[in-house]
């Protein structure tokens, strides 16, 4: 009976186990997945949205919608233009495999990518918080691998401070490199891949009373006269904050500058998400579709930008920060200063955004990024096309009747190896649309 008894409790608990295995095999896989793919070496992150109707599974993976099956464990899929073709097996909420990527049907050498997809996971439940956050590491790229400083989530208030241009503190310290170093990068949980983040920033204050800057005139934004005249223009110049009044005047000021001085408007010249892992990051001086070096003086308290999350977390950089700063940053450096920072992030989730876009209490704006103006307008103009089009319902009819009423340029930066122009247009008017 011993023996007996034990032999059926064995049988019992093979019954439970092969139950449970039946059960995994056909969990459905439908939801909201983040693919990471092994790309030769190089991370490249996709957002997969599947639909699996008891094993017949439909979605976009790599920006093409693609059809297959799940049987069990295993799962086949191909795109429906017959360029992507893959398999995986589903392990507990993931699933990993590889996939084959054809240029053409006659391909002599098709791309095979690895991966593993898990699901994105959900937003903190907790409420937001305030973090006080002392930055001891500076950075001085956009980089996706550079460690996270803090995680906050979605909702969450984060006090800090940057350094300036130099890597100078507060304190008249300096801290780091220069190179416009900057405070993070924050990891904002839950963000994923094909998400947007948007940083509402609520104070910038000085926190020093001096600011750098210098007497050069961009190259890009003169004529050959001009560059003769200003030829000898190089020095560098220390301008006094007068942070009760918020004016600003170059210290020992004499001749036609000896009662000059200005209001003091303080802004974030750097505010941008690490790019793709793949290939080099961009050094902090310089900007991309991903935000960084943005030097747009109207981001400033009261304003929001919007951003790409292109890697788990975002991992949202902010520096740069500028006393005050004429359209398009002249003299290669604007009033260049150390402050305190205070920002909340939001996410916007399965949203694609074409270039940065920063809302302020009057406008909306598209940020375009290029080696030359014109290129930099027209990449504005697309980048505000895009908005109206997904945010409002826009035709392209209707597209252009707005933009041709409406659009109002602003030159942001020249003084890089990216010019930024700036597309606004009025909130009020964008108002009696029709959605």
């Amino acid at each position: 009976m011993i023996r007996s008894g034990g032999t059926m409790l064995k049988q019992v608990c093979w019954l439970a186990v092969a139950c449970s295995v039946v059960h995994a095999q056909e969990r459905s896989i439908a939801g909201d997945w983040i693919v990471d793919f092994d790309y030769l070496g190089s991370k490249m992150y996709d957002r997969a949205l599947i639909q699996d109707a008891n094993g017949s599974l439909s979605g976009s993976l790599l920006g093409q919608p693609f059809v297959g099956t799940r049987t069990g464990t295993k799962v086949s899929f191909h795109s429906t233009n017959g360029s992507v073709s893959g398999e995986a097996i589903v392990t507990g909420d993931r699933f990993q495999g590889s996939e084959i990527i054809r240029l053409g049907p006659q391909d002599p050498h098709p791309l095979k990518l690895t991966f593993v997809a898990t699901r994105v996971p959900p937003r903190p439940a907790r409420p937001p918080i305030t973090h006080d956050f002392t930055p001891s590491v500076f950075y001085r790229s956009f980089s996706a691998l550079n460690p996270p400083a803090l995680h906050i989530a979605p909702g969450d208030t984060v006090r800090t401070e940057t350094v300036d241009n130099a890597g100078v503190d507060g304190e008249n310290i300096r801290r780091t490199a220069g190179g416009d170093p900057q405070t993070g990068p924050f990891y904002v949980d839950s963000a994923m891949p094909g998400d947007i983040l948007a940083v509402h920033i609520l104070k910038l204050t000085l926190n020093r009373d001096t600011a750098q800057s210098d007497d050069v005139i961009s190259y890009s934004a003169m004529n050959r006269d001009l560059a003769v005249m200003t030829k000898d223009n190089r020095s560098a110049v220390t301008w006094h904050l007068d942070r009760k009044r918020m004016v600003g005047w170059p210290e020992n000021r004499s001749g036609h500058l000896s009662a000059f001085e200005v209001p003091l408007r303080p802004m974030l010249g750097g505010v941008g998400t690490a790019t793709i892992p793949g290939p080099p990051a961009p050094p902090t001086f310089d900007s991309s579709s991903s935000g960084g070096n943005i030097d747009f003086n109207e981001i400033e308290a009261g304003s929001t930008v919007y951003l790409p999350v292109n890697v788990p977390g975002g991992l949202l950089y902010i520096g740069d920060g500028h006393a005050l700063q004429g359209d398009g940053e002249l003299n290669g450096s604007a009033l260049e200063t150390s402050m305190d920072v205070e920002f909340s992030v939001d996410l916007i989730s399965n949203k694609s955004i074409k270039t940065p876009r920063v809302e302020t209490s009057a406008y909306v704006a598209a940020i375009g990024f290029d080696g030359s103006v014109d290129g930099a307008l027209r990449a504005a103009t697309d980048g505000m096309a895009d908005w109206l089009a997904k945010d409002y319902g826009l035709t392209p009819s209707e597209i252009g009747q707005v933009l041709g009423v409406a659009a109002e340029y602003r030159i942001a930066e020249v003084a890089d190896r990216n010019a930024g122009v700036v597309l606004k247009i009025r909130k009020d008017l964008l108002m009696k649309l029709n959605k």
